[in-house]
């Protein structure tokens, strides 16, 4: 099933539900950090690659696909960053879900930074110096985790 999300929300509309989600930490030479600006929000904020993972797919997978989908680049897992599950996130659609997200270390395999003006509008490296507003608290204890050297995370 490639919509596995559009088929649970059109049984149970805006209600609170948990997804699970994959994602990549993909760092460069500098030991900056590549982050999405994402275009599901009304606002312009960043976030690490990644999305949901669909079913028969393992989150290995589903982070490697993401981060080609989102960035252009095909990456390649190397080690478990963490689970985090913590927190309910609100979409601006008015959708509601607490999201499990496994996050892996990634390393880029091949491919061109690509953005799609949609899902995508932008792509930047940034250190942990530079790092701007991120999508949601998730996505900032995955960037503090991943500054701080920290592997195989939870909360």
């Amino acid at each position: 099933m490639k919509d596995y999300i559009g088929w649970i929300r059109s049984l149970v509309g805006r209600q609170t539900i948990i997804l699970n989600f994959a994602g990549c930490v993909i760092a460069n030479q500098h030991g900056g950090v590549l982050l999405q600006q994402r275009g599901d929000r009304d606002t312009a904020v960043w976030g690490f690659p990644g999305g949901a993972v669909e079913l028969g797919e393992t989150v290995a997978d589903a982070a490697e696909r993401e981060c080609r989908e989102e960035t252009g680049l095909t990456v390649s897992v190397a080690s478990l960053l963490g689970v985090y599950s913590a927190g309910i996130d609100t979409y601006p659609n008015g959708d509601s879900a607490q999201a499990i997200t496994t996050f892996f270390v990634a390393e880029a395999v091949s491919g061109t930074l690509t953005c799609d003006g949609a899902e995508t509008r932008a792509l930047a490296h940034f250190t942990e110096d530079e790092l701007p507003a991120l999508v949601n608290d998730q996505h900032a204890r995955v960037a503090r985790d991943y500054f701080a050297g920290r592997r195989g995370c939870w909360d």
